[in-house]
């Protein structure tokens, strides 16, 4: 049986009352976290590997906003509002920043009124009671009075422990791809950042079982463009002679309409981060002309977030399409306007292109590269790969990478596809559950 319940009699709520002029000057390098809407994933999950740190002092100051395990994370401000996070492992000292709220001393079991909040039923609540200020925030006095839904304690637990698990699995392959990612970045650190790639000497050239190049004596030659030394054969040009372009982005239309019919999954810059494994991935379903079937992503196209970026961010932003990529959906790829689709002269040059660009947004080199129309930054492509340099290796230690990289893709697929239909199963059955319609024994006996 269903009871309704408003959420202040079943936790306390804490926000930033009792911050005192909390600012800036208060981050530290070290100490306490400090957790906000960036810690936050956009499928509801902490992430703490960007979180700031908070001054001893201030972290003191305020204990009913001190985070313990779960407690429950509410963003109340800001276009990320309603994004909600639980803290289900122990994270050492943390509190909230001032765009969230705490839910504490739950009386229900606390992953159930997790998985409540992050239901149709939850988020509909949270996105539709907060204010129509310059800047939308959701006030807590509302929040105390949002009905929940709760059952007995034991369908809690049970609902609790069927969706924990899939979580649990969609988790461990989120695991499993930033080890096999960290591996691969560092491989290509090794061989085309040091210059340690394995070199038989004996024979004059790369082989896997061979010396590293540079630390074992490797003949260095002085690169004028780049200003720095690379190893001899190698050669330098601009990225541009590395691209062709005969793409565009495309968004097309909602719904079918006149010779807009080629159903498509487009990708906006908001979905690079779920290409590339970091957030679930949901890119909309569009319609685009027929004509423009040219326009198709293949694989090992690149897609490159032109518009967009923040004042922190820049635009930049990249994500590849492989062959397992496309399998993964059931329409064929475009990217939205807001996106450059480039191709490779060489495809094999695919994943030393990738970390090479990618080390170049992580050091904010693309702030240099931007201009501005209508508020909107966009990123000067053109002008930045027709001036910019890079070294190109010898193409045996290309293939080598390539070869590796492929393997490693492989298996990263496998796993994000995994996650895809773990996903979509446990948002099919979120609301059936909170709502009675699907009954825990029917799923236990399934």
């Amino acid at each position: 049986m269903i009871k309704k319940v408003k959420l202040h009699e079943i936790v306390k709520i804490a926000g930033r009352v009792g911050w005192k002029g909390y600012t800036v000057e208060d981050l530290r390098d070290e100490g306490p976290w400090v957790i906000g809407a960036n810690d936050i994933t956009s499928d509801n999950r902490l992430d703490l590997s960007k979180a700031k740190h908070i001054s001893r002092e201030k972290y003191e100051e305020s204990p009913e906003i001190k985070i313990d395990l779960n407690d429950i994370l509410i963003v109340k401000v800001g276009s990320t509002i309603g994004k909600v996070a639980i803290v289900n492992r122990e994270i050492g000292e943390a509190c909230i920043n001032p765009n969230s709220v705490i839910l504490k001393n739950c009386k229900i079991n606390p992953s159930y009124l997790y998985y409540y909040l992050i239901s149709s039923a939850g988020k509909s609540f949270l996105r539709n009671n907060s204010s129509a200020s310059a800047q939308s925030a959701l006030n807590q006095m509302t929040l105390k009075e949002m009905l929940i839904d709760i059952v007995d304690e034991n369908t809690q637990v049970n609902i609790s422990s069927i969706l924990n698990n899939l979580n649990s699995k969609i988790e461990l392959n989120n695991r499993i791809n930033a080890e096999l990612e960290a591996m691969a970045k560092m491989i290509y650190d090794y061989w085309f950042v040091q210059f340690d790639f394995p070199f038989d000497f004996a024979q004059g050239k790369p082989d896997k079982n061979g010396k590293p190049y540079k630390s074992s004596g490797g003949k260095m030659v002085w690169s004028e463009e780049l200003k720095r030394e690379i190893p001899q054969g190698w050669e330098v040009n601009k990225m541009e002679d590395w691209i062709e372009c005969k793409k565009s982005g495309d968004w097309g239309k909602e719904v079918p309409d006149g010779n807009s019919t080629l159903k498509v999954t487009c990708f906006r810059g908001a979905d690079i981060n779920g290409l590339n494994g970091l957030t679930e991935l949901k890119p909309p379903i569009r319609y685009i002309l027929e004509k423009n079937s040219f326009k198709i992503l293949n694989a090992h196209d690149i897609i490159i977030e032109i518009s967009g970026g923040s004042p922190t961010q820049s635009t930049g932003r990249l994500a590849y399409i492989t062959d397992s990529t496309i399998k993964r959906f059931d329409t064929p790829l475009i990217c939205s306007n807001f996106c450059k689709p480039i191709s490779l002269k060489n495809p094999k040059l695919l994943y030393n292109f990738v970390y090479y660009w990618n080390s170049l947004y992580d050091n904010g080199i693309f702030f240099g590269y931007e201009g501005k129309t209508s508020g909107i930054k966009n990123l000067l492509f053109d002008s930045f790969v027709s001036s910019y340099y890079t070294v190109v290796p010898e193409q045996s230690i290309v293939n080598e990478f390539y070869d590796f990289m492929e393997n490693i893709q492989n298996k990263k697929q496998t796993a994000l596809a995994e996650n895809q239909k773990l996903t979509e199963l446990r948002d099919w059955l979120l609301p059936m559950l909170m709502n009675g319609q699907v009954k825990v024994n029917e799923i236990e006996h399934a």
